[in-house]
């Protein structure tokens, strides 16, 4: 099994980032074969405005959609540092998604218990057998000035994960313990895709992009094992590279 080459796009403004990935989206959920599309949402302020696009969107074969998390903060769902909260006001309260279609992570249940249901969830939602990974459709990313992406941190335990899907992962740096997919569930996706803007990002995107991979950045750690790997970035965020 071969590592996918990189798909690297940069737009002139970020509008058209978000242009452009509102159709990937569209394209691959109305192009899917099966029944249901999986997708992973991103955290932070970056996918807000993808998002909003979404409900706006009149495109979408809304049924077939299949919603989880990449990470979240170990708050209450309607904490306002929540990622869950953010997507919710954004975008799941309004789209006619099922509520059994949205998977959340239970974080106010502790951290420990909140990964082991999670990653049991996946497990029940993909009948996997032991071993087997999940093959999400669709993992939206972000990535930090620091180069994290999910909640997989520099210098963190998870990255060192290869057997859970999903993990408590202290954050020293933050004085806090984050809930996060493990890489082998990034790397097993079909497609991931990550949106990045703003000039703060632009040394980690050199970085997460150039380079051997094991020195990189987590973010520049994701590379599908059998699936596509897209970089949507704006100018700012991608004004290091040559």
């Amino acid at each position: 099994m071969t590592m996918t080459d990189t798909e690297l796009h940069i737009f002139d403004t970020t509008e058209e980032l978000y242009d452009s990935a509102l159709e990937t989206l569209r394209r691959g959920l109305n192009e899917h074969e099966g029944n249901h599309y999986r997708v992973v949402l991103s955290g932070g302020s970056t996918p807000l405005r993808l998002y909003e696009l979404i409900l706006e969107d009149g495109g979408f074969d809304w049924h077939k959609l299949r919603i989880f998390f990449g990470d979240e903060r170990t708050v209450p769902p309607d904490h306002p540092d929540s990622n869950f909260r953010a997507a919710y006001e954004t975008l799941l309260d309004a789209a006619p998604i099922p509520n059994d279609a949205i998977f959340r992570m239970q974080c106010e249940l502790g951290a420990e218990e909140a990964a082991r249901r999670y990653e049991q969830a996946i497990r029940d939602e993909f009948k996997l057998a032991p071993g087997e990974l999940p093959r999400f459709d669709l993992i939206l990313l972000g990535m930090g000035a620091d180069g994290h992406t999910a909640s997989l941190f520099p210098g963190t335990p998870a990255l060192e994960e290869r057997e859970r899907l999903v993990v408590p992962n202290p954050v020293p740096q933050l004085d806090t313990t984050r809930l996060t997919l493990t890489f082998p569930v990034l790397n097993a996706a079909r497609s991931v895709l990550f949106l990045v803007t703003g000039s703060d990002k632009a040394p980690a995107v050199r970085q997460a992009l150039t380079g051997d991979i094991a020195d990189r950045p987590p973010a520049g750690q994701v590379h599908p094992t059998a699936g596509r790997l897209l970089w949507y970035l704006d100018r700012e965020a991608a004004a290091e590279l040559e």
